[in-house]
């Protein structure tokens, strides 16, 4: 039987889980689309130096929600509330780690980001980046009621050349019915 999935809001000690994980599901998902010697060399202390970063500030707009099994960190969302005047709340990332992808971890993390929007800002929208050769991410917001809105290439740290699409939600509903569908 699998150990029930709990969450809980980060906090600073948290900062090297959520960093090492965050580097991992790179390194896994993004080998192509991100420059191999940043993913090979300096993607886990990059990562680190911004996680400690974040939680360090307190942010009432910011939650990090960590997913756990058994006290293990299996997963972790970062939602920023009121990101931009049109496009609304903004999902900044979305982790699970990768042997466990598929599992539905990543889905219960959305519904509990798109419900604390939901109760800061009821009704109003929500977006996302995607890196747009990430096929397996668009296949997951899609079926959670996301929609392309507009695609940017821009230079980044990671890459020259970064191909991205800003993946939007109305609201949570489409969230909420994914999780009441039979």
């Amino acid at each position: 039987m699998t150990p029930a999935l709990t969450f809980r809001p980060a906090t600073l000690p948290d900062y090297d889980t959520i960093a090492r994980l965050h580097a991992l599901s790179w390194q896994h998902t993004y080998r192509g689309m991100m420059r191999d010697d940043y993913l090979d060399g300096e993607v886990v202390e990059e990562r680190l130096a911004v996680w400690q970063e974040r939680l360090s500030q307190d942010d009432p707009r910011r939650l990090v929600l960590l997913a756990e099994r058994d006290g293990v960190c299996v997963g972790f969302v970062c939602a920023l509330l009121d990101h931009d005047p049109i496009w609304g709340d903004f999902i900044d990332n979305l982790h699970v780690r990768p042997d466990l992808k598929g599992s539905g971890i990543g889905a219960r993390l959305m519904l509990e980001a798109t419900g604390w929007f939901k109760q800061a800002r009821p009704g109003g929208p929500f977006y996302l980046w995607v890196l747009e050769d990430n096929h397996g991410a668009r296949r997951f917001y899609e079926r959670l009621g996301a929609t392309n809105q507009e695609r940017v290439v821009r230079a980044t740290p990671f890459s020259p050349e970064s191909r991205e699409l800003r993946y939007c939600w109305a609201n949570a509903a489409a969230i909420e019915a994914f999780f009441e569908q039979p």
